[in-house]
């Protein structure tokens, strides 16, 4: 109970630290959790939202495709003046010239809906929407690549909080320590050689709390302009986060669901689809095309015997139409789309091996990050006794002040290594879900 105690004490204690902290620099501070972190940081992302124009643009090349199945309509106007016409009756002699308006005019409207073209327009379609889900996927991947570095940054910024307030805590003590030695100094005890070590080590922790201090400003500005922040706005890490129960599933589980859920692994499979839609379109490029035309015309003079009269002219038909060219052309683009879905295919695999490793590779460095958590809260209960054995050996005059200072150090180096060790256990299990595809 008393552990407990002492625990939610520290933590108390480093929530308070970050209003007072730097105060002279920066007045205002904001308590930031995990959740709006990552709220933000999409919302504000510049590489989130060239995504969304991505998808946007696809979308509109989607709609373009589809526009594609509406027949063609066309409105054509046309207004030349008419050349003197020359007309040879009796071989190349005796020209004539006729009579002729100087001025023709033609209004044409023409409708063409087409029937089958092999396949093209549907595959141009479909390669579209696809297009469109790579692009989805592609802004899948880069939300999970941002919540991860936004989560790094956060998770530092909770280290030097923590070690701001271990490192004021070992200042406090040693201006403590500082006082005992001062006295023993004056009561000729000890020289004044521990005196100056003493306070030799003091300044050195006070410099190593002003760097700290300067970092966390750092940080914290930085998530500030990730975040959409005003830059002067210090940043509080939420301090119940390393209190969250983190339990993962079995590692074959988390290979699973990336095989499933990954982005890229989905991305990779888009690509697959794509290639196949390209040979597909290849083909389609074999096949004739049949299409309904209509065509009305009101024009004069009349061509035949250029009289200066309108001519009104109606058709309706099919066309039909075949490239022979296309045999011999497109044999070797159908090779190359065929061998670009095998290159495709091959990728997948290269994914799949990847995912294998990296799920296997976090799954276990999160297990390690467990593990020295556990061992350095034992090396943290030690350290610390070890500095109480060695204070009141020193205070007794049974230890040189070398070894109360090392005892010192090591005791501050324990709880920093700590500090880190359960930030990275966050760490390793978000990157756990960043390869599970569950980020």
């Amino acid at each position: 109970m008393a552990k407990k105690h002492t625990q939610r004490t520290r933590w108390i204690g480093l929530l308070m630290l970050c209003f007072p902290l730097m105060a002279q620099a920066q007045a205002d501070s904001l308590e930031l959790s995990v959740e709006q972190l990552f709220e933000w940081g999409m919302e504000h992302s510049l590489q989130l939202e060239a995504d969304r124009l991505q998808e946007r643009m696809a979308g509109e090349r989607a709609q373009t495709a589809r526009k594609n199945l509406l027949p063609d309509i066309e409105v054509g106007l046309r207004g030349a003046v008419v050349g003197q016409p020359v007309v040879w009756q009796r071989g190349l002699s005796d020209p004539i010239r006729p009579e002729t308006p100087d001025w023709s005019q033609n209004y044409a409207i023409d409708f063409t809906q087409p029937l089958y073209e092999g396949g093209r327009l549907k595959y141009a379609i479909r390669q579209a929407d696809l297009q469109k889900h790579v692009a989805g996927l592609q802004s899948a991947t880069d939300r999970a690549d941002l919540k991860l570095s936004l989560l790094q940054q956060y998770l530092n910024l909770f280290s030097l909080y923590k070690q701001h307030l271990v490192l004021k805590r070992n200042i406090d003590e040693s201006e403590r320590r500082l006082v005992d030695i001062r006295r023993m100094k004056r009561e000729g005890l000890i020289t004044n050689n521990d005196v100056l070590r003493s306070e030799m080590q003091l300044t050195d922790n006070r410099l190593s709390l002003r760097q700290t201090e300067n970092d966390i400003s750092l940080v914290s500005r930085q998530l500030d302009i990730l975040l959409g922040l005003d830059e002067e706005l210090l940043l509080c890490p939420d301090t119940t986060l390393l209190q969250r129960v983190l339990t993962p599933e079995p590692c074959d589980d988390y290979i699973r669901q990336a095989y499933a859920a990954d982005p890229a692994m989905l991305l990779l499979k888009k690509q697959t689809e794509l290639a196949q839609n390209d040979v597909r379109l290849v083909r389609a490029d074999n096949r004739p095309r049949l299409s309904l035309y209509a065509s009305n015309t009101l024009a004069r003079p009349v061509s035949r015997t250029m009289d200066d009269l309108y001519n009104n002219t109606w058709n309706l038909g099919l066309s039909l139409s075949y490239s022979l060219s296309s045999l011999y052309r497109n044999k070797h683009r159908l090779n190359e789309a065929r061998q670009a879905v095998e290159l495709r295919r091959n990728a997948e695999e290269l994914k799949r091996q990847e995912i294998r490793m990296t799920v296997n590779n976090a799954y276990l460095r999160h297990q390690e990050a467990v593990e020295r958590v556990d061992a350095l809260k034992l090396s943290v209960k030690q350290a610390e006794e070890n500095y109480r054995i060695m204070r009141n050996r020193y205070l007794n005059q049974l230890a040189i002040l070398t070894d109360l200072l090392d005892a010192d150090n090591l005791r501050l180096n324990a709880e920093l290594q700590l500090t880190t060790a359960r930030t990275q256990v966050i760490y390793t299990y978000y990157e756990l879900l960043r390869a599970a595809g569950k980020l």
